[in-house]
């Protein structure tokens, strides 16, 4: 196993040190040196161009000059929006004196992460492997050719009580290169071997997906055993969103709604949701949803909004609206939409990647704080909101109004234990502490009148918040994470019936298709910036895409058409999953890589075992490929469905927490896809009362299809049977079909909607 190899890794990172190095900033005035990221897209790598580090981006030439100069290589991974990123750049890698140490004895290479996930996740599984744990910023020492042999996170620049610094952290490692590089060397092949073994995911033997029930009702207890019942969520904290678990609990409660287990599945999900939205992780003047919680009660967040979690969290909550039917779900999916739309949006079509963390608390200010551009004084809402407000009890102000409901205090809601460097001393982070009726009820107001107040006091911070220094963005469009978003605008279109989310869809994906796809080759890019195609202003050779770029456009694409019904959305998705086959598929093995073959510079060949902050490329897949079959009628995408839940067997069996996704999709693949055919005339009134019966109910296991009369049309080439469907009566008629055979013709939403329920 890998106890020995790794122990020893973490070795040479705890020996004597001889050399001693009193580190300071670069003073006040100094030129800015640029060096070889000033000529970079990414924003990630651009914020680091005017380090004095001798930086280098991921590629040949830092390669090349390891070897040449037999140097070790040190690899920094980050991304834009990552706050202890930030830290450690202001630390150490603006430092004059770790810049000079690193480039006498290292070849320093920066990579962002959301460019290049595949370098990420090699050397984040060493990471994780040596140490325990994960994150970013990620740093990892190299051999020059590119084998790991000592990683870690964030380190402080200097020693501390509890923690090693940087600087004696990279004294320790050049000195241990210069005079024990063999052992190093040796370690460090043991390790990546070791590496290997344990990455390895393929089907052994006479594997086959393993049984429904059992992987459902596994990853139930286990979810069940890790839920908050105070405050919703499966940890205490830090708490993440994580759609991947609400999406696995909706499904359950499909499969199983008459039951206890059903019941309180739904429970789960539906409180969670609601938590999460009366909470600080939620953005209550400025729309969308930050990171993740830093406490249990998801109060103070870490404020990086990212494009993924908005995606995700906007269909989540479109899916609880189709099943509770409680407003509240649909306006937080439309709280999302609008932020995305308004701030992540850019003007030919594309979705921003984030929004920092960190910004600067005035426009005098010359230091960044996190959530300086969210949070507020008690003294600062007072000033903005100082109106009377007419029928409360005397003396009660709009602000005291909106104090009471969002828990702000004058000394600061925010507890020193989540703010450990006193960035938000004295301020509040709002959060909903009273329902409008208590709130109504303390004050003597009525509740319909408290929420008009609330939206009032709400609208003008808002403005005042615009006057404030923006945080950063990162306008690199990622492929995956538009994907992502596509689905989410498609599916609360469709769920809340807004045309307009579904117009902004199809403006998404039209912007991939034009921006990140190449017809010549029929293949994604992975990334372009401010709109335009990632060749323009950037190296030759462009970052082609990873299986998750594929997989989440795909999903992207069958949710754009069920949503808009025009059919070439499907055939640019069929499309796309022939290339993915040709691209990731492990024909020994089964299940996809993440990346395609034939990159000298990666290690490993992943398969990705976690559904977390995204869901893993190949649960998707696994749907993906099931609503392919269906739409196309090809039987080895079913086929390969099931080779990616035998591979994945093991792991769903024992631990199917850690893959909700794939539990939901191995569901699905032993129920069976319901096809629910649609035939009429799409402007017909009746057709139209039809799909919004169809989009009105959660039915985790369907496919829709409109059959519009036009027999040259994509579907009725790929279902010839469409033909020979008729409209009963002269009406919009419903069949729901599966294994082959068709229910009787339905006329009546009712009757279709008692069907898809089952």
């Amino acid at each position: 196993m890998l106890a020995g190899p790794l122990r020893r890794a973490r070795r040479f990172v705890t020996g004597s040190v001889r050399v001693a190095m009193a580190g300071r900033s670069s003073p006040p005035g100094t030129p800015r040196h640029t060096n070889r990221l000033g000529s970079q897209r990414s924003p990630y790598l651009l914020q680091h161009a005017h380090n004095p580090v001798d930086w280098y981006p991921w590629g040949q030439e830092a390669f090349d000059k390891a070897k040449k100069e037999n140097k070790p290589i040190f690899l920094s991974v980050g991304y834009s929006t990552c706050h202890w990123c930030h830290v450690m750049e202001e630390e150490s890698f603006k430092n004059k004196e770790i810049g000079e140490i690193l480039n006498q004895n290292f070849v320093s290479i920066k990579v962002d992460r959301e460019e290049r996930p595949d370098v990420d996740k090699v050397y984040m599984a060493f990471v994780q492997a040596t140490s325990g744990g994960g994150g970013w910023p990620m740093s990892v020492w190299l051999t020059p050719d590119l084998k790991p042999f000592v990683g870690g996170t964030y380190f402080p620049p200097e020693d501390g009580v509890h923690r090693v610094g940087f600087r004696t952290v990279l004294l320790r490692i050049a000195e241990q290169w210069k005079e024990n590089k063999d052992a190093l060397l040796e370690n460090s092949q043991k390790i990546l071997e070791a590496l290997l073994r344990r990455s390895e995911i393929r089907v052994r033997g006479q594997e086959s997906p393993p049984s429904p029930q059992a992987v459902l009702a596994t990853c139930f207890q286990q979810l069940s055993s890790s839920y908050d019942e105070e405050y919703g969520g499966f940890s205490k904290s830090p708490k993440f969103p994580t759609p991947v678990n609400l999406n696995f609990l909706f499904t359950y409660w499909a499969l199983h709604r008459t039951t206890p287990e059903g019941a309180q599945a739904l429970q789960m999900a539906l409180r969670t949701l609601k938590m999460m939205a009366h909470g600080g992780i939620h953005d209550h003047i400025g729309q969308g949803f930050h990171r993740y919680s830093t406490d249990q009660h998801w109060h103070v967040p870490h404020f990086e909004k990212m494009l993924y979690d908005q995606g995700q969290l906007a269909a989540t909550y479109s899916r609880a609206f189709q099943i509770s039917g409680d407003e509240f779900f649909a306006d937080i999916a439309r709280d999302i939409l609008l932020y995305v739309s308004r701030d992540l949006s850019d003007q030919a079509g594309g979705f921003y990647s984030a929004e920092d963390a960190d910004s600067y608390p005035t426009t005098t200010s010359t230091e960044k704080r996190e959530g300086a551009f969210c949070v507020w004084a008690a003294e600062e809402i007072r000033a903005l909101l100082p109106d009377p407000v007419e029928g409360a009890t005397e003396g009660t102000t709009l602000a005291d109004v909106f104090m009471q409901h969002y828990g702000v205090k004058e000394t600061g809601n925010v507890s020193p234990m989540q703010d450990p460097h006193e960035e938000l001393k004295g301020k509040n982070v709002l959060t909903v502490r009273c329902s409008p009726e208590l709130t109504a009820q303390r004050l003597g107001l009525e509740p319909g009148r408290v929420r008009e107040l609330l939206r009032d006091g709400g609208h003008r911070l808002g403005t005042a918040r615009a006057q404030r220094p923006r945080p950063q963005q990162d306008t690199k469009v990622l492929t995956a994470w538009n994907g992502l978003m596509i689905s989410g605008f498609a599916q609360a279109g469709a769920a809340l019936a807004r045309q307009e989310y579904v117009s902004r869809a199809v403006q998404a994906a039209a912007f991939l298709h034009t921006h990140l796809f190449q017809p010549s080759s029929g293949r994604l890019l992975r990334s372009c910036y401010g709109g335009r195609d990632s060749t323009v202003e950037q190296s030759a050779v462009p970052i082609q895409g990873f299986l998750e770029d594929y997989v989440f456009v795909i999903q992207a694409l069958f949710d754009l058409y069920e949503a808009s019904l025009e059919q070439g959305w499907l055939e640019w998705a069929l499309q796309l999953q022939h290339m993915q086959d040709k691209l990731f598929w492990d024909p020994e093995g089964f299940a996809y890589f993440s990346s395609e073959a034939g990159d000298p510079s990666l290690l490993l060949r992943l398969k990705d075992d976690q559904d977390g902050a995204e869901p893993a490329a190949n649960s998707i897949a696994v749907t993906n490929l099931l609503r392919a079959a269906s739409y196309s009628g090809r039987t080895e995408w079913v086929e390969k469905a099931g080779q990616i839940l035998a591979a994945f067997s093991e792991r769903l069996q024992k631990i199917p927490i850690t893959l909700p996704e794939m539990a939901r999709a191995n569901a699905l693949f032993h129920h069976t896809l319901k096809q629910v055919i649609i035939c009429g005339d799409p402007q017909g009134e009746d057709t139209k009362e039809m799909l919004r019966c169809v989009h009105s109910v959660f039915s985790p296991n369907k496919v829709l299809v409109l059959a519009d009369g036009n027999s040259s049309g994509f579907l009725y080439h790929h279902w010839p049977f469409l033909a020979g469907l008729e409209r009963k009566d002269g009406k919009a008629t419903a069949y729901v079909c599966s294994n082959f055979s068709c229910s009787l013709p339905i006329t009546s939403p009712q009757e279709l909607r008692g069907m898809l329920c089952l």
